[in-house]
């Protein structure tokens, strides 16, 4: 079968479309490029030149395919050339007016035949469409930059789209070497419409002053995996754009989660962009440098810091994973761990299961068996909760059921010694819910660890409206000593990781029973296309959908925002019992696997 689009023109010579120009002509197809004005034209000309000529300093091409490839690629000032194409790119700036004016031109010009795809990020293709006579053969060709190195497109149909042409898109796009993905007409299509909104809640909870910047950051790079923190991706990608796509998307959705937040207009308004213009949500050495610049500390910030408590000797209570997890985590750091279960038994055998994952750890390489031995010496395990009278700190790490959890607070209050600090690492619950069963809540902290806690860096410190500034700084330094990253955040609904990371969940959800894409194709938008490590339904299957059901109703029940209730295919899932992968099944079947 004959390739599609032997022939095709790129109308914008930008990053993006030289970018999709070079890939094009890789593909052994001919490449016109265009550019109205003549100087740009050159301009564009000289940047292919030169970065193929990076290519083939770095090996990734040799000097006789740079020959061809350049070869193949003609340059025009003229847009009447692109009625040469089989297919046109069309790569101008994001306004819908000017992308219309386009595709009109190119309607007069070009073939019938010719099918003619936009490049657009989330403005509306049936609208730029509609400029021409021939909406069945206009599509969304979303490439993601850089090109070269970014495999995702996103393939855009609208209603009038032809199937062929959709699917002639796609095969064109899996020669160049990428992965299409089909997505409808909707304002941020797959990628664009779940990253964003949650780029808009983590600059909103920035904004509020829940969390420092370089918190929110750190929180979701090591809590979730991400390649980068949302402050500085948007950053990355440019304030103004930013709050362009979400205000294309508010437009379509009238939610009031994709409403930019107000600090986004007035970073634009104050012309400060991100990277390009050398300031953002940080600040860097040039416009368009990567390396950011140190913010000086406040005068007198760190005066106002106090000492934590000295802590010596640990608790910890409960018999699974986390707490084991945890338990491991103090020891190899050279704390003396009192394992407290139920009974003697579930305490045995939770230190069993420390034994076994510090062995794990031996036999690849990450410990040495003395360290191995000196660390289980350290873990006591035992089925009384008195024993706790001499611990210095006491974590919590049972059931995430508040009134276990309030119980267990109760009868630490009456025995743990005056002082010593009580935290809780409840993922979603209140911390000061927790507080308030003891009579000191001022010696209540959160203390989140994620798992598995022994290969986690992140922990969240959470402190109450009561916790004493003496017992945050006690929670920080001892993260240090146990060589985790510690970001501090007030006591609401999800702290930072789980705030951020589950409304993105439940729009991937809400995506799906749509029907707007499937679950391959929107995972594989986000793997790509963002550099996530999982797509979020694998993510889902892997946490579980009865605890990611259970977060969501957390968050909406103390947010009340109508965006955030928990999507009915999640509701409906759980209550047939498909849990993920626990169960076999979830938004995949894996017993099938």
């Amino acid at each position: 079968m004959d390739r599609p689009f032997p022939t095709v023109a790129v109308v914008g010579l930008g990053t993006m479309g030289a970018g999709i120009a070079v890939a094009t002509a890789r593909s052994g197809r001919r490449v016109v490029g265009i550019e109205l004005d003549g100087a740009a034209a050159q301009a564009a000309q000289a940047r292919i030149e030169e970065s193929t000529a990076h290519a083939v300093a770095r090996e990734r091409l040799t000097a006789e395919e740079r020959a061809e490839l350049l070869d193949r690629i003609s340059y025009s000032d003229r847009l009447a050339d692109a009625a040469l194409a089989d297919l046109v790119v069309e790569e101008v700036p994001e306004q819908l007016e000017l992308k219309r004016e386009v595709f009109a031109e190119l309607d007069r010009l070009c073939p019938p035949e010719t099918v003619l795809a936009t490049g657009t990020t989330a403005l509306s293709v049936t609208r730029i469409a509609s400029a021409t006579s021939r909406p069945e053969r206009v599509l969304g060709l979303h490439f993601f930059n850089p090109v070269h190195r970014m495999k995702l497109v996103e393939v855009v149909r609208t209603v009038l789209t032809s199937p062929q042409v959709s699917a002639d898109a796609a095969e064109f796009a899996r020669d160049l070497g990428k992965s299409p993905v089909a997505a409808g007409d909707r304002a941020g299509f797959i990628v664009n419409g779940l990253l964003f909104a949650y780029l808009n809640q983590a600059a909103a909870m920035y904004e509020s002053r829940y969390a420092t910047r370089e918190d929110i950051d750190a929180a979701m790079r090591l809590g979730c995996g991400l390649p980068m923190g949302p402050l500085a991706l948007l950053d990355l990608i440019g304030v103004d754009t930013a709050r362009t796509v979400l205000e294309a998307m508010y437009a379509q959705s009238h939610d009031r989660l994709h409403a930019p937040a107000p600090i986004l207009g007035q970073l634009v308004a104050a012309g400060l962009l991100g990277r390009k213009t050398g300031r953002g949500f940080y600040r860097y050495q040039a416009p368009g440098s990567s390396h950011e610049v140190a913010e000086p500390e406040p005068v007198g910030a760190a005066a106002g810091r106090v000492a934590g408590r000295e802590v010596r000797s640990v608790g910890v209570c409960g018999s699974g994973t986390m707490a084991t997890g945890i338990a491991e985590v103090f020891a190899k750091a050279g704390y003396d761990v009192l394992l407290v279960a139920r009974s003697q038994q579930k305490a045995d055998r939770a230190k069993a299961a420390l034994a076994a994952s510090l062995d794990r750890s031996v036999a690849k390489g990450r410990l040495s068996e003395e360290a191995r031995d000196t660390a289980l010496a350290r873990v006591v395990p035992s089925g009384h909760l008195g024993d706790l009278d001499r611990v210095d700190l006491a974590v919590e790490a049972v059931a995430e059921d508040l009134a276990v959890k309030r119980d267990l607070f109760a009868s630490l209050d009456k025995v743990c010694r005056p002082g010593a600090v009580l935290a809780t690492t409840t993922s979603s619950l209140p911390v000061i819910e927790c507080a308030t069963a003891t009579t000191r809540p001022q010696d209540v902290v959160g203390l989140h660890f994620f798992n598995p806690a022994p290969a986690m860096k992140l922990v969240e410190v959470v402190s109450t409206v009561l916790t004493g500034a003496d017992v945050a700084a006690t929670a920080l330094e001892v993260c240090a000593r146990v060589r985790k990253h510690p970001v501090e955040c007030g006591d609401r609904a999800g702290f930072i990781v789980n705030a951020l990371l589950f409304p993105y969940l439940n729009d991937a959800v809400r995506m799906l029973e749509e029907h707007y894409a499937t679950v391959d194709d929107i995972d594989t938008a986000m793997r790509l296309g963002c550099g996530y490590p999982m797509g979020p339904f694998e993510l889902l299957d892997v946490v579980g959908l009865d605890v990611s059901l259970t977060i969501e109703r957390v968050l909406h029940q103390e947010f009340r925002e109508p965006g955030l209730a928990p999507a009915p295919l999640l509701e409906h899932l759980v209550a047939a019992g498909c849990l993920g992968r626990k169960t076999g099944r979830g938004f995949r079947d894996h017993a099938r696997r």
